[in-house]
């Protein structure tokens, strides 16, 4: 069995898939690294107790990060195809969509500003939609400087969106009220 350590990255700087060698904190590995940060939030999520299907839904979207992730960790210009990873689609944006619909359909409506937190899991929840939201950022100033697909930026703003409907879900599951800013009035 080979080692996990390879010291190739002693010197600053990571391998892409194909091996062309990039300085760690080149954008391209903040996005993906960001990605991967979200996928094991995510992971967390999913030690705890959940409603019975939200287990699975959230197996499919760390399926999908880690899809996300292969995508980002590809050189610009090389074939994703030559690797045998597929892109992200319309279809995972909308399944996205569809599982927002769900669970916000059975909250109340939105009247102030919430604070992150509650029970465990939609406080973890909370994380990983700020995760997100930094994925989101790195990958939206990556396509600046390089071609990538438009439909990952997307994915991630929708699992922001995501992730708040789910916390919220979370914490009204469990009985817990939401808790509000006061912005300085106590």
């Amino acid at each position: 069995m080979p080692r996990i350590y390879t010291t190739t990255g002693d010197d600053g700087t990571t391998g892409l898939i194909g091996g062309k060698r990039v300085p760690k904190d080149a954008l391209r590995v903040e996005a993906y690294g960001s990605v991967d940060e979200l996928n094991a939030i995510l992971g967390v999520v999913r030690s705890y107790a959940l409603p019975e299907s939200l287990p699975e839904i959230l197996e499919t979207i760390q399926d999908d990060l880690f899809t996300i992730g292969a995508n980002l960790a590809i050189p610009e210009g090389a074939n994703p195809a030559e690797w045998n990873i597929p892109p992200i689609t319309e279809a995972e944006i909308k399944f996205l969509e569809k599982v927002i619909d769900e669970f916000d359909f059975r909250l109340p409506p939105l009247q102030r500003f919430i604070l992150p937190g509650g029970m465990p899991a939609a406080a973890m929840l909370h994380l990983a939609r700020t995760v997100a939201r930094r994925a989101e950022r790195a990958c939206v100033a990556l396509s600046h400087t390089e071609k990538m697909a438009p439909q990952i930026v997307c994915y991630l703003n929708r699992l922001s969106d995501l992730c708040f409907v789910l916390a919220r879900t979370a914490n009204k599951d469990a009985g817990r009220s939401e808790s509000h800013p006061t912005f300085g009035k106590r």
